[in-house]
């Protein structure tokens, strides 16, 4: 089968790592062609300060290169790679991406875990009959858990909590030894973690609580086939308790229905599901088969077509700040325009032109608290905001690039090769130049057409010629003025942009 007509995405979990590899049907469902599930256990791989050992290290790269042969030839805009949270909280997590990154041979997200949340219910609604009716959906991963509640296709409230099977298991269940005592420290400290956020998830806003994800799956078909209850319920889980106590350690599990990777961090995800269950006082749960891979996958359509819920969630931001939209569609017009003359049509990349769009868009958003150093408080608005539908290396480079378009270039060029290191080319920094001109451009914040007042002409990898309208020019000095000091600047790290009249 020709893969240029194949979707693929890879879930980077705590526990596990998925691929998912799906043909998209005329009627806009995915048909799973291809699965992959291995048992990584990365959470249980972060040392005393949170840095992943080497030893984890190893075993994910092991997994990403076999996961690399299977997506092999695949077009990088198909394919989407996604992790959650050991990774967000990982302090090593940038030097091992950009190892990742080059094993698996396709870029790797970092998610947010509201972001997570989303493409949870996403996955799990596309999985199950479509209905209105209100929705509660947990997703306990290996180092968080995900709380939703949702309508059709819609979710309405988000929650992410660091409690995961894998991260509670090893902190609570010491050598996976399972005592009375464990299972009652783990369960009250995931009550404790609910109680903060529970108003949010009170039983009378959602009609059916779904489980998704291989710890509600797992405890779902240990009450159905040991006799527990049909579905998972809080007394068919006491029993499954009970009956895991009566085990003493994961070897001595002879429960139906639990594969072997799952002995492992069960309890941990028992007892937070248990505190689930007491905290929001559910009845019952039912699962879903969709997940975060299957929501991943359902959001990469979305960014091939006119539906891309990161346009919606800068459209909202613009109008939630009062931002001029004239203003920022200027700047973002004659970035692009600029830009465009300096890297070919085949050369492009359609990703790093959007973040670079909606940056130019949002470049005025720190207004709202000071215009002192806007561009550092607009920084701080993107890189702290829950932007649905935007990863946090998405949201980390809009909020770079809108920190850059003005100040000193020395910060500039140090945040550029902290940031891509090898990686970094002329294209990019010219990115950031074209954005920083066209913000000098538009300072008068009127409606010029630049198509015939300026050219960029010579283009090499250290610089080209910007060729100005002498006339126009004369007659904007304050433009002229701030155009000389920009290019003096750039100048200092060989980077010779020639002003032509």
């Amino acid at each position: 089968m020709d893969n240029n007509n194949l979707l693929a995405t890879v879930d980077l979990g705590s526990n596990s790592f998925r691929l998912l590899i799906g043909k998209l049907h005329d009627d806009g469902t995915v048909y799973p062609i291809d699965q992959i599930k291995e048992s990584v256990r990365l959470a249980a791989g972060l040392d005393q300060n949170n840095n992943l050992t080497k030893e984890s290290q190893m075993i994910a790269l092991s997994v990403l290169s076999r996961f690399g042969e299977r997506l092999n030839g695949f077009d990088p805009a198909k394919v989407r790679v996604v992790a959650t949270s050991t990774l967000r909280v990982a302090k090593n997590a940038a030097e091992f991406i950009v190892v990742a990154n080059k094993t698996l041979g396709f870029p790797i997200e970092v998610i947010l875990g509201k972001e997570e949340a989303r493409l949870v219910y996403i996955g799990a609604m596309h999985s199950l009959a479509y209905t209105k009716d209100k929705r509660l959906v947990i997703d306990i991963g290996g180092g968080s858990t995900e709380f939703i509640i949702g309508s059709g296709y819609d979710p309405q409230v988000l929650e992410s909590v660091t409690m995961g099977c894998v991260s509670y298991t090893g902190k609570y269940f010491p050598d996976f030894e399972f005592t009375e005592t464990g299972f009652n420290n783990a369960i009250l400290a995931a009550r404790s973690k609910i109680q903060a956020m529970e108003y949010l998830f009170v039983k009378q806003s959602w009609t059916r609580a779904i489980g998704t994800s291989g710890t509600a799956k797992t405890i779902f078909e240990l009450c159905q086939q040991n006799g527990y209850a049909n579905e998972i319920t809080l007394d068919g889980m006491l029993k499954l308790k009970k009956a895991l106590i009566k085990s003493k350690n994961p070897k001595g599990i002879k429960l139906e229905g639990i594969k072997e990777e799952r002995k492992l961090v069960i309890a941990g995800g028992l007892s937070i599901m248990i505190a689930i269950f007491q905290e929001l006082e559910i009845d019952t749960m039912t699962i879903a088969d969709g997940a975060l891979r299957e929501g991943t996958m359902y959001d990469l359509i979305g960014r091939g077509t006119n539906s891309d819920l990161r346009e919606v969630t800068v459209a909202d931001l613009r109008k939630r700040f009062h931002l001029s939209i004239a203003q920022g569609d200027r700047v973002a017009n004659l970035t692009l325009y600029l830009q465009d003359m300096i890297v070919p049509l085949k050369e492009r990349n359609k990703e790093r032109r959007k973040l670079l769009q909606w940056a130019c868009e949002l470049y005025e958003v720190g207004l709202s608290i000071s215009h002192n150093d806007y561009h550092k408080h607009g920084a701080y608005i993107l890189l702290n905001s829950d932007l649905a539908g935007f990863s946090k290396p998405e949201q980390s480079a809009i909020a770079e690039l809108i920190k850059s378009h003005r100040g000193s270039v020395d910060k500039v060029y140090v945040m550029l090769t902290k940031m891509f290191g090898d990686e970094l080319d002329y294209k990019m920094i010219f990115g950031i130049i074209s954005f920083r001109l066209a913000v000098i451009f538009s300072r008068n914040r009127k409606d010029i057409d630049f198509t015939n007042l300026i050219k960029i002409t010579n283009v090499s990898s250290s610089g080209y010629d910007l060729v100005v309208a002498q006339d126009w020019l004369f007659h904007n000095p304050l433009t002229m003025f701030s155009l000389h000091e920009e290019l003096v600047q750039w100048d200092k790290f060989n980077i010779k942009i020639n002003l032509v009249t």
